[in-house]
């Protein structure tokens, strides 16, 4: 899938980022229609410090790259909490590459 950035220029979607969402202390995600749970504590400081206002405002880059809280000035690339998941064994990749639990 490809997005036009703002400049007019096609970008390749790098990952498809359907949702973003927190309980307390966790961070949820569905992204390549995959979900992801993460504790805050984990993934970034400034996030589990944050208010609930802080954490509900971001952005997610075009690309899905990553995502972006502006109001704590924070950003997190989508390959590292993946990265984070994977070498907590929540997931195994299997022969293909292909991630599954």
């Amino acid at each position: 899938m490809e997005q036009i950035s703002k400049r007019g220029e096609q970008m390749k979607k790098i990952h498809d980022i359907q949702k973003v969402s927190f309980d307390k202390n966790k961070l949820f995600m569905k992204v390549d229609g995959r979900e992801y749970t993460f504790l805050l504590a984990d993934v970034s400081r400034k996030l589990a410090g944050a208010s609930t206002a802080e954490r509900e405002k971001y952005q997610v880059s075009l690309s899905g790259y990553g995502i972006s809280w502006p109001l704590i000035d924070e950003d997190l690339s989508i390959d590292g909490l993946i990265g984070i998941e994977l070498r907590r064994g929540k997931i195994a990749l299997g022969s293909e590459g292909i991630a599954s639990r």
